[in-house]
């Protein structure tokens, strides 16, 4: 059990808060992606998709119903606000404080990675309603 605290902590500790340029960076690929969700900007919201989701979508218009039925909160809300980011090499995890159209609260973290060209791409959004453990 003490291995495993260790082997917890000493990860959290290489796990250093983003730079305010990876942070800026990070945010403005969210945004700008859930500015295309409201719109149903389908293509719009797929550009911001990491390669490894865009294999697991292959079309826009899949990944919009995906994001339509799974990740309601995201798609449509009342306020979506960043919270805490963290990096590590080219990976950046940025939380988000969202309350939906139903005026409930919910938590995402979001992955973005740097891709080849320099540019980041959202590898991945988990949601929780807020209080409610992993």
């Amino acid at each position: 059990m003490r291995a495993i605290a260790l082997i917890a902590a000493i990860l959290f500790a290489l796990a250093s808060p983003a730079t305010a340029d990876d942070v800026g960076a990070a945010q403005g690929v969210i945004r700008a992606q859930e500015q295309a969700f409201g719109r149903d900007d389908a293509a719009g919201a797929y550009s911001y998709a990491a390669p490894a989701i865009r294999q697991i979508f292959p079309q826009a218009d899949i990944f919009m119903s995906m994001v339509q039925s799974q990740y309601a909160p995201v798609y449509r809300h009342r306020s979506f606000e960043f919270g805490a980011a963290q990096s590590e090499s080219d990976r950046i995890a940025q939380r988000v404080h969202i309350v939906d159209a139903n005026g409930e609260a919910w938590e995402a973290l979001y992955t973005l990675e740097r891709q080849p060209d320099g540019s980041l791409k959202i590898s991945g959004c988990s949601l929780l309603k807020a209080g409610q453990s992993v």
